[in-house]
């Protein structure tokens, strides 16, 4: 994999390259300086749990072949000076823990292995690459994250780079903003990327009416919390969704995983939005719907236990997607960009997150246009509901009664007897650069949590990366389910133009 001192891992086509560490490696350890010490949060130590051990992982294609000395220049002017990337974690018994600022030796952080540039299949060097790190962890005696370079011509990239972090230093989405807020246009090398930000819609009126219209949202925000606290609870002890294909056997959190993507077009998510007026956010969750039953339908078992074709699925398949919310709203990119230019978080960063649970519909529809009918009833739903909130303010009353190990228990049970992870994140419209190199794509995910599917999509200019991070023990044939998915977006697209 890597190329750090006293590391081995044999990997084809890849040569080690060791890399010396400055200063015998921590130097001038801050292990006495209280003055900048934090405590973590309790999400953060969660993620320390063996059963919740969580890493983020971003894999950024570039349109030039990678030069090591400048992307070193470009890390010390952003990620060194954020405080979670210059600080190592103490634990002391019966404590959260708390950060403790250090010096970084970014030697120790920048793997660049040596690659055979003749190599047969390169875009499966780099898959495999990617697998390989989800087989190790990190060091805790340094900052928990690695930034790879691998010179090696892709399909889609003259060279890849990938940015390991381990979920402790902040959730997913905190984490790819404060990616993008290292990067600056490539029209504008001064300028930070622009992301729109979805505003919320209000009621609009006055008087009577706009009170009645409150009322009765007010009145459907309670019902929906009320029956969604039930779900979560019964999901805690008894209720387990359907044993399907994507569902991972008992320790699948431990396992290697396979991180495969594919691009499609944002004009086909907007295109769909625009006709059934819903979200690009629906029209994902309906892509992903009728993709998994697609999926599903190719690979239901008969009587004797051998596969076949069918497009009939049994009825009543519970399949449930854990969505993780963060509480506290991100803060944009300006504000990330000022917490490394001043080197401090604030109030604005940590782990603040909370569960919904999103149910995905395993049906074949004679309309395809049904898949974001129904997602978007569903979403529509959970947006009216504080499932979130409980969720998060749960877990905060478990870890301050009960102890850490008890909220791992609960989040670890609600896991298991869910059956993948979701999320979308929008990205920016224009073309990007990381310290002067531009960005062809970025392709985020996560893995360590118990599922053996996730599933993130990632817009970036005119395209969507449709990610999928895969326990190939539960689904062999990651790449088979990407293509079900982008068939469905497409018999989707074609049901709107057929109707216009």
């Amino acid at each position: 994999m890597g190329s750090r001192e006293g590391e081995t891992v044999p990997r084809k086509g890849l040569k080690l390259l060791r890399m010396r560490k400055r200063n015998g490696g921590m130097a001038n350890g801050s292990h006495g300086e209280q003055a900048g010490e934090e405590p973590l949060s309790p999400a953060s130590r969660l993620f320390h749990e063996p059963s919740c051990n969580c890493y983020v992982i971003a894999i950024m294609g570039s349109a030039m072949k990678i030069d090591v000395d400048v992307l070193k220049a470009g890390l010390e002017r952003t990620l060194l000076r954020h405080p979670r990337f210059s600080s190592i974690q103490e634990f002391s018994e019966g404590e959260l823990g708390r950060w403790i600022p250090t010096e970084v030796v970014l030697d120790d952080h920048c793997v660049i292995p040596v690659v055979d540039p003749d190599m047969a299949d390169p875009d499966q060097f780099v898959e495999d690459y990617v697998a390989s790190l989800t087989k190790t962890s990190m060091d805790m005696s340094k900052p928990l994250w690695e930034f790879h370079a691998v010179n090696v011509k892709t399909s889609e990239a003259e060279a890849v780079a990938i940015l390991r972090a381990h979920h402790s230093l902040g959730d997913g989405t905190s984490l790819i903003s404060l990616l993008l807020a290292c990067t600056r246009k490539t029209s504008d090398p001064h300028s930070l990327p622009t992301i729109s930000v979805v505003k919320r819609p209000m009621i609009k009126g006055a008087g009577f009416l706009a009170f009645m219209a409150t009322t009765w949202m007010l009145l459907r925000v309670a019902l929906n919390t009320i029956m969604d606290v039930f779900l979560f609870l019964a999901t805690y002890l008894f209720l387990k969704d359907t044993e399907t294909v994507f569902k991972g056997a008992e320790g699948v959190e431990f396992h290697p995983k396979r991180i495969v993507h594919r691009t499609l077009e944002l004009d086909d998510f907007k295109l769909i939005k625009s006709e059934l007026d819903t979200t690009i956010n629906d029209v994902m969750l309906g892509v992903i719907s009728a993709g998994l039953s697609r999926y599903l339908s190719k690979t239901t078992f008969s009587e004797d236990g051998s596969t076949k074709e069918q497009r009939i699925l049994p009825r009543n398949i519970l399949v449930r997607a854990a969505v993780l919310v963060n509480i506290r709203p991100t803060p944009g990119l300006h504000v990330m960009a000022t917490m490394m230019e001043k080197r401090s978080t604030g109030s604005q960063w940590g782990n603040w997150l909370g569960y919904v649970l999103l149910p995905f519909p395993m049906v074949i529809y004679e309309d395809p246009l049904d898949y974001v009918r129904k997602a978007k009833a569903i979403a529509d739903r959970k947006k009216l509901s504080l499932e979130s909130l409980f969720t998060f303010a749960s877990s905060a009353l478990l870890v301050s009664t009960l102890g850490i190990k008890a909220a791992a228990a609960l989040s670890h049970r609600v896991l298991c007897n869910t059956t993948l992870s979701f999320s979308n994140l929008a990205g920016p419209a224009e073309e990007l650069s990381f310290a002067g190199h531009p960005m062809t794509f970025l392709a985020p995910s996560v893995y360590g949590h118990p599922h053996a599917l996730t599933v993130h999509f990632q817009s970036y200019m005119d395209k969507v990366k449709m990610v999928l991070a895969v326990d190939e023990e539960a689904i062999p044939d990651p790449r088979q389910l990407l293509e079900d998915a982008a068939d469905s977006l497409r018999l989707i697209k074609d049901a709107v133009l057929s109707r216009r």
